[in-house]
């Protein structure tokens, strides 16, 4: 009977003692959820929804309308590309990273809407011989693109925009945005509206990439490449890694003919998203500074 009595007082001893712990473990674990649910969508904007706003394909024309009345007076007009990328990489490739770039350059921004990416952009002369030898290629020639980009920007400015901003993912762009932002500057001139070929997004973007890859791993110009190489790869990595055949990674394509310079095995979405930002903040930069 004592032995019995003891038991159910030394259990209850260890109940009064293990309330309080559990107590103190499930205000912890609370705790920690209530951290998570605050940070959580912290993390979710950095990365932006491709299927809402402020991408205006994702929108009605009454959201856009409302956006517009509120302060969203900046639209960004992506120009990509469709072009080979070699064996290991989607033809969209531009496409994907610089509509994922234009959606953080308009969170950066804070006033802006996002246009649909311009998908054909001059990729070389269709009629030259060998253009077929990589299928999938769309090229769309100067003169074309230009009236494009033209069209655009001017349908943008009737609906109330004041600074419409383009940005190309690819060298071929830049001529043609420079082109049509120079124009229109010069016909608006003085009227509130402005259009801004943020060039450095392209070209400051890549320079700064290399020179980081060069001094953090020692890697070489010639290893990170210039095509679909460690860079370009490492983008795609980050913002759509499903367009990335990971059994064809090879250095140089693995073939002279692959259409591939440098090396997309040393690629990663840690360096993908760095190269982004780069570009991004080269951009956000040159838009502050007031350049065409």
């Amino acid at each position: 009977m004592r032995a019995a009595m003891c038991h159910a007082a030394a259990g209850a001893t260890r109940s009064r003692f293990a309330a309080p712990r559990l107590a103190a473990s499930l205000l912890a674990a609370a705790l920690l959820a209530a951290a998570l649910l605050v940070a959580s969508p912290a993390r979710a904007q950095e990365r932006p929804d491709l299927h809402a706003a402020p991408f205006m394909e994702a929108m009605t024309w009454t959201e856009i309308r409302d956006a517009i009345a509120g302060g969203k007076k900046i639209a960004i007009i992506p120009t990509g590309g469709t072009e080979q990328n070699g064996p290991h990489m989607v033809m969209g490739k531009h496409n994907y990273i610089v509509t994922f770039a234009a959606g953080l350059l308009a969170q950066r921004l804070g006033n802006a809407l996002v246009a649909p990416t311009l998908q054909y952009v001059p990729e070389g002369d269709y009629t030259r011989p060998g253009f077929g030898d990589k299928p999938g290629v769309i090229s769309l020639l100067q003169p074309a693109y230009e009236q494009v980009l033209d069209a655009a920007v001017r349908s943008l400015k009737v609906h109330g925009f004041t600074d419409i901003i383009l940005i190309g993912d690819s060298g071929g762009n830049q001529r043609g945005m420079v082109n049509i932002a120079k124009a229109l500057n010069a016909e608006w001139g003085g009227g509130g509206v402005r259009v801004h070929a943020l060039t450095d997004y392209y070209e400051q973007g890549r320079l700064l990439i290399r020179d980081y890859l060069n001094k953090t791993y020692g890697w070489s110009e010639q290893t990170v490449g210039s095509h679909a190489g460690t860079s370009d790869t490492s983008q795609l990595l980050y913002v759509y890694a499903q367009g990335i055949r990971m059994d064809k990674l090879a250095v140089n394509g693995g073939s002279p003919d692959a259409g591939v310079q440098g090396d997309p095995t040393k690629a990663s979405a840690e360096i993908g998203k760095i190269a982004i930002d780069f570009k991004v903040n080269a951009a956000v930069k040159q838009f502050r500074g007031g350049q065409p």
